[in-house]
């Protein structure tokens, strides 16, 4: 069964606001981790306590790839404290794509230095992975590939996925076990590109992505909404609830 958590993204302005209150909310609507997206001046013992005190786990940490090309090593340092092993590169920027074989040499060192840790080196895709191709390839199957899968292991945002024309489903099966972190989330498709949404609210297969990841062996189901029409915590709540609904229909969450 899929353990569900929270890309803290989702709720960056509540964090901004009130770090403290914002987690024990999130603890409260039932989800049974968090993925960080930075930490808001706290120190690794403030954020290690605030875990321990609402009873969540680390699913794992949005690292920035300049900052890991700078400094892996404190970074891990710091992820190894608050009990997280998995450090994802999360987005690369328009200007950091020019050289794709630098990049994936880049990830094979840091995957290596993952390994000596004991943490494990994720990569978290957006569109352009897809539109853009090497040899044929898209980007993301061509860095798979190309970096051994001790060295890098997939997140899998399911709704870019979608948006980029391909399907989450055939991709999640392509790359099961190899997989320990789904993105679960919805979209609608507007004049200006792509609307975020509560799940079940958007064209996403989310029941046929939550059943794929379970099969494929994932372990964590994350929820995560970029941008929303309503605020936030109340977006999340929605997806939660959806997410409630989904198990007592039989679906592959252990909430």
């Amino acid at each position: 069964m899929l353990k569900v958590g929270l890309q803290l993204y989702t709720v960056r302005e509540d964090l901004e606001r009130d770090f403290e209150g914002t987690i024990e909310k999130v603890a409260a609507l039932g989800y049974q981790g968090v993925e960080f997206a930075g930490y808001y001046g706290r120190t690794a013992e403030q954020v290690k306590a605030l875990l321990d005190k609402h009873n969540l786990e680390v699913v794992g940490a949005h690292t920035p790839y300049v900052d890991l090309l700078e400094d892996a090593q404190s970074l891990i340092d710091f992820n190894k404290a608050i009990g997280n092993r998995y450090i994802i590169v999360p987005y690369l920027a328009e200007e950091q794509r020019s050289n794709w074989p630098e990049i994936f040499e880049n990830l094979r060192k840091l995957g290596e230095t993952c390994n000596k840790n004991d943490v494990v080196l994720l990569y978290h895709n957006h569109d352009f992975e897809f539109t853009e191709k090497i040899g044929g390839r898209t980007v993301l199957d061509a860095m798979y590939e190309e970096i051994p899968a001790d060295l890098i292991q997939v997140e899998l945002d399911s709704a870019w996925v979608e948006y980029s024309g391909h399907d989450a489903v055939e991709y999640i099966n392509k790359y099961a076990g190899r997989l320990p972190i789904v993105h679960w989330k919805d979209f609608k498709r507007t004049d200006d590109g792509i609307q975020m949404m509560e799940l079940g609210e958007g064209e996403a297969p989310v029941a046929r992505i939550g059943d794929a990841a379970d099969k494929a062996g994932a372990e964590w189901i994350v929820v995560e909404q970029d941008n929303s029409l309503q605020a936030p915590m109340q977006s999340i709540e929605q997806s939660m609830n959806w997410v409630k609904s989904y198990g007592a229909k039989g679906g592959v969450v252990n909430v």
